[in-house]
């Protein structure tokens, strides 16, 4: 660790997650009132950074920061994002259809973007502008912050099994800022069951981003996974939904 100051245990991944969890919450929320989310991004960067400010190559090595042992699983990490990105699509579709209780519906009004006034070619542009943009910053962010550091704090202690339970809880709960807690006509309102079947479910691919993690022996795995389920989400929104 850098200068020997900074310990990964469960008391600094707790510090991790309220002093970066808290911050990106808020800005997501006003991104949501908004559509700009340019604020957010600094969020994710500040997660890419932290590993490189705080650790020393070993400490880099052990969070994941290497070559993957297992590269053919990058494609299955690609595939599972995908996979499992239409599932959650396929039930909010079947749950809520297209009101805003459906999450990927209500994520898609924060863009906005009115795609009944855009060309096949303006709209292949915005795609890919979201596309490119989630399939960098909230993926490298959130994996070498999750998946990477936070998970490591809390590993020795709870083992890597329940480290990954508590840094996927994290990641899911943070994760009701884009959607469960809803702004609606100026005001601000909770979804109960939507918001907690949405909790669920990015608790639910968290776990996989971690499976990816463990069959690929590097961060790349959760990585490309995260990029792959954001850049279906962005295509589902631009040719399925808005």
């Amino acid at each position: 660790m850098w200068s020997g100051i900074i310990q990964l245990n469960w008391r600094f991944g707790l510090l991790l997650i309220i002093l970066l969890g808290l911050p990106r919450f808020a800005l997501v929320m006003h991104a949501n009132e908004t559509g700009q989310y340019n604020q957010v991004s600094l969020i994710f960067v500040s997660m890419m950074l932290l590993p490189v400010i705080l650790l020393k190559k070993p400490g880099s090595v052990l969070i994941g920061l290497v070559k993957p042992a297992r590269p053919i699983w990058i494609l299955y990490s690609a595939l599972l994002g995908i996979v499992f990105c239409l599932i959650v699509h396929f039930i909010g579709i079947q749950l809520f259809g297209h009101s805003s209780s459906n999450w990927f519906v209500y994520i898609s009004q924060s863009y906005q973007v009115d795609a009944s006034i855009l060309d096949s070619r303006d709209l292949f542009i915005f795609f890919l502008i979201y596309a490119t943009t989630s399939m960098f910053f909230s993926p490298v962010g959130e994996e070498l912050f999750y998946r990477g550091l936070v998970h490591q704090c809390f590993q020795d202690r709870f083992g890597s099994n329940q480290a990954s339970q508590i840094d996927s809880a994290a990641f899911a709960l943070t994760h009701l800022a884009h959607f469960g807690i809803v702004v609606h006509q100026g005001r601000w309102e909770i979804l109960p069951i939507p918001a907690i079947l949405w909790v669920l479910l990015m608790f639910m691919v968290s776990r996989i981003f971690f499976l990816c993690k463990l069959q690929s022996g590097s961060l790349l795995g959760p990585i490309v996974s995260h990029a792959a389920f954001n850049v279906t989400m962005i295509y589902l929104i631009f040719y399925h939904l808005l």
